[in-house]
Parts: C-alpha cells; sequence; structure tokens
C-alpha cells in the first residue's frame, strides 16, 4: 500500500486488528477443538459419566458418536498437530 492509503485507512487500524485477533482465537479455538488428544479425553470423561449413571446408554452413544465423528474428521484433515491444515 502506498503512503496516501496507508493515511487514509489509519482510523481503520483497531478494526484491522481486532478482526486479526478474532481469527487468531477462532483458529486455536478450532485447534483445541479438533486435537485428538482433547477427542479421547473427552471420550474418557463420556464413559465415567456412563459407569456412573450420570447420563444414558441413550445419550452415551448420541454424544460417541459425535466425538468419533470429530476424531475422524481430525485425523482426516491432520487437524490438531499445529500445522495449518486443520478443517475448514
Amino acid at each position: 500500500m502506498g503512503l496516501i492509503s496507508e493515511v487514509l485507512l489509519l482510523p481503520f487500524a483497531p478494526v484491522r486488528g481486532s478482526g486479526w485477533a478474532i481469527r487468531q482465537v477462532l483458529k486455536e479455538a478450532e485447534r483445541i477443538y479438533y486435537d485428538p488428544a482433547t477427542i479421547r479425553a473427552e471420550l474418557a470423561r463420556l464413559e465415567e459419566q456412563l459407569e456412573a449413571g450420570e447420563i444414558t446408554e441413550e445419550e452415551f452413544d448420541r454424544q460417541e458418536d459425535e466425538l468419533l465423528d470429530r476424531l475422524e474428521t481430525a485425523t482426516r484433515t491432520g487437524a490438531g498437530t499445529g500445522d495449518g491444515t486443520g478443517p475448514r
């Protein structure tokens, strides 16, 4: 960008900075969401809840399917590896 456009766009710098920050937060949240270790820990907690009688078998099956789908997506796309190739 030229000097004139930089000067004209200067009042919008906070908006551009906020957009960048939001993108970074979303990227990190997505990395954590698709992290295989996180998903496996959630599966273990889910099984503990079932064994403790905190959830029904049907609820366990539903949540387990969701977590396994997420794990499949993570392993298929390489998400959670920090390589930036997570799902979009």
